[in-house]
């Protein structure tokens, strides 16, 4: 098929990932793809950071009214290169990673009559109006992400649990396929083996509890850290932190006050292409905690490396995990849960070795790749051509 992909990403962290992956297995599976998006059109250079220095200075230095408006007029510009990109590609199928304001692909996709394939990652207008200062255009922003969603022939969001949030603003369950995130599996082929890459990091004898991604205060680190310093964290217990973050100076301040000294270790921003070596040196792989709605990236990494997982047990991890098969799950939310499974995963080596295993299983059982999501993509696509739309 020729895919006309479309998204209005400009930063560089787990949504580039997405991007560029579900790109990259489009093309490998034969397709043709257009990239319609910001800036550069195609991936990046696997350089993990935040959001796009330019975007977050618009947003410090407009009203925030005005910055609504002019993430709805976007869309103008958004259309027009996508009917550009159309008259000269000639796609058989739109595929947008959808954005709050973004109308672009509804509008090209019907007057083209092309099939639409909405990837939806987050409820935005919900999760906008929580954090990240709210919204002043509430009526416009709740109006967009309805008219975006009910428009697609087919949305694709990342859990049940977000499918939910879809059907209820009006969308049949029959246009729905539930498509969580995925692995590059051949990404991480070439990691070394644990010994090897604990010696790479120099830590050797270290009982390694691993968390990946920009840290930020929601994520839970906070706790291991503090559980770090009890007497049920074994002494040769480490915690490495592959990534950055807003709280990475504050963990690191209060790791040092409980006299952790260098137990506690982040990488800062590591390119992906050295994630898997760094992952490699897990013997926990740590979620303390999770977004609602959210299919979580690192949780594939983990899963892909063959990794003893600490999950909490929410609805849409349960999609992925099972407790005690392929991760231990604690009670979300239950004081002393998270520090409970830690102590429990630190002390039993059977049960990481048991839970490591079938984690690796549930890639190939679930379907849990890049590939498989963009195969199922295409076939999407293909049935709603053939149905006309």
């Amino acid at each position: 098929m020729r895919v006309l992909y479309h998204h209005r990403t400009a930063s560089r962290d787990g949504q580039a990932v997405h991007i560029d992956e579900m790109i990259a297995a489009l093309r490998s599976l034969g397709h043709e793809v257009e990239v319609v998006a910001p800036g550069a059109p195609d991936a990046g250079d696997g350089a993990m950071g935040g959001e796009s220095g330019f975007i977050s200075g618009l947003k410090r230095a407009l009203p925030q009214w005005l910055y609504e408006l002019m993430e709805l007029g976007y869309s103008a510009l958004a259309y027009l290169k996508l009917m550009r990109a159309a008259r000269r590609f000639k796609p058989d199928v739109i595929y947008e990673r959808y954005n709050l304001f973004l109308l672009a692909g509804s509008l090209a996709a019907r007057r083209l009559k092309l099939p639409l394939l909405l990837e939806v990652n987050a409820p935005l207008f919900e999760e906008r109006i929580k954090h990240s200062g709210g919204l002043s255009l509430v009526s416009l922003a709740r109006w967009a992400e309805g008219f975006v969603w009910r428009s697609a022939d087919v949305v694709l969001p990342v859990t049940r649990v977000l499918a939910d949030h879809v059907v209820a603003r009006g969308v049949p369950d029959s246009r729905i396929v539930v498509v969580p995130n995925g692995i590059n599996e051949a990404h991480f082929e070439t990691a070394p083996d644990q010994q090897a890459a604990k010696k790479a990091l120099g830590l050797e004898g270290r009982l390694v509890l691993g968390f990946t991604g920009f840290v930020r205060d929601w994520h839970g680190v906070d706790r291991v850290v503090e559980w770090m310093a009890t007497a049920d964290a074994p002494a040769n217990a480490q915690l490495l932190v592959v990534g950055d973050g807003p709280v990475r100076a504050e963990l690191e301040a209060r790791a040092q006050t409980l006299g952790l000294g260098d137990r506690v270790r982040f990488t800062g921003v590591v390119h992906r292409d050295r994630v898997p070596a760094h992952v490699a040196a897990f013997d926990v792989a740590l979620q303390p905690a999770v977004t609602a709605y959210a299919s979580p990236l690192k949780l594939m990494e983990y899963l892909v490396m063959g990794k003893a997982v600490v999950a909490p047990d929410t609805p849409n991890i349960r999609e992925i995990l099972e407790h005690e098969r392929n991760a231990l799950l604690f009670s979300d939310g239950v004081p002393g849960a998270l520090q409970a499974a830690l102590t429990r995963a630190c002390a039993d080596t059977a049960l990481r070795h048991r839970l490591a295993h079938e984690a690796r299983a549930t890639i190939d059982r679930l379907g849990l790749t890049w590939r498989a999501n963009a195969a199922r993509a295409v076939a999407l696509g293909q049935r709603v051509a053939a149905q006309g739309r």
